[in-house]
């Protein structure tokens, strides 16, 4: 008897110690949470009376605003429960304030230094394909029809200005159309299975299942021709293949390695169920889980750019590993939580918004 009271309390103690904890942890990540959407309004959303946007130079004494991060701070928006809709409301005013000469496409860069204000033509695919999935997914949370309109407006430009026929698959911007030696340049990062998707539905226009189809194996071919399983930042792309550039193309001397724009393809293929997606995400995910250190950049074999850590490459692969538990790469939970050990950087855009990012679309392990 005595013994079945003791297993009794034995248990109810096991419960309470571990209902404890879960609370505590629980609570621990919504204040990681908290406070790094905190500090990304704070450092790098900049609210007008009408308009907001997002300075991806807060610490110089202009404004850049690029189209890029305003898709990502329209993103952040609809999924931090937080704000309200009349937030997400003036940074599309900004967007729709600066489309690019009578498209629904945005201007990829505007600067302020003194109060005036400069805006440079042409778009950038990725920022307007943020942007887009940022409008559909307000319209779903804030119920407002404009919201999805908008946002099927512009996906019928992104196809109208952003597409090539030739290679079924998007270009890096308007500005490289068939005229353009650029035309059939592909940037990795733009590779966006579950946005595909979600654009053919909300459109039914089936050449965004296409593009789906065409760009997952294109990097999928990209990614078997090393061993290391790394994909470029940019790619040539042919009828039925593709090869990685070769020195500098549009960035910098990384455009054919492992680099500012390739870190977002784990993420980008996070949470797609599609199997080209997953085994270009596994070959990533294996390379990663093998080295000591994540660090920032790789050549296609797999040579270490530099020595140091960057959040842009970790927030990424913790991002994806979370959406693929126990597949051998587990060890990956714990070494990239780095990120959220110390404050959201006041002066890397970058790092930051992928950082949020991270914190707000995955649970924090351990923490």
């Amino acid at each position: 008897m005595k013994k079945k009271w003791f297993l009794f309390w034995l248990t109810v103690v096991a419960v309470i110690f571990t209902s404890i904890m879960c609370y505590i942890r629980l609570n621990n990540n919504s204040a990681i949470r908290s406070s790094f959407l905190h500090s990304w309004r704070k450092n790098y959303v900049v609210e007008k009376t009408d308009v907001a946007y997002v300075n991806t130079t807060p610490e110089k004494d202009e404004a850049t605003v690029l189209s890029e991060g305003q898709g990502y701070g329209m993103f952040i928006a609809t999924i931090d429960p937080t704000t309200k809709e009349k937030a997400f409301a003036k940074l599309e005013r900004y967007y729709l304030a600066h489309c690019d000469r009578k498209t629904q496409l945005m201007a990829w860069k505007q600067t302020e230094k003194d109060g005036k204000w400069t805006n440079e033509h042409n778009s950038a695919t990725d920022g307007d394909l943020f942007i887009a999935q940022a409008l559909f997914l307000a319209a779903k949370r804030w119920k407002k029809p404009k919201y999805q309109k908008q946002g099927q407006r512009l996906i019928a430009d992104i196809l109208r200005y952003e597409y090539n026929p030739a290679t079924h698959a998007l270009t890096v911007g308007n500005w490289a159309n068939s005229k353009s030696k650029y035309y059939n340049l592909m940037r990795t990062s733009d590779v966006l299975p579950t946005m595909f998707e979600h654009f053919y539905r909300e459109s039914g226009d089936s050449r965004w299942l296409l593009i789906k189809k065409t760009m997952l194996k294109r990097l999928n071919q990209l990614s078997h021709q090393y061993k290391s399983g790394l994909v470029p930042d940019f790619a040539w792309l042919s009828a039925d293949n593709a090869k990685p550039v070769k020195g500098k193309v549009t960035a910098d001397k990384y455009d054919g390695d492992y680099y500012a724009n390739a870190c977002r393809v784990p993420m980008n293929l996070a949470t797609s169920k599609d199997k080209l997606a997953k085994n270009t995400l596994h070959r990533l995910l294996k390379f990663f889980s093998n080295q000591d250190t994540v660090t920032a950049g790789y050549t296609l074999k797999g040579k270490a750019l530099n020595a140091y850590q960057s959040a842009s490459f970790s927030a990424p692969i913790y991002i994806a590993v979370n959406e693929n538990r126990n597949q051998g790469y587990d060890n990956l939970f714990a070494s990239q939580q780095y990120i959220f050990a110390k404050k959201l950087p006041k002066d890397n855009y970058y790092d930051a918004a992928l950082t949020t990012m991270a914190a707000v679309m995955t649970p924090l392990h351990g923490l």
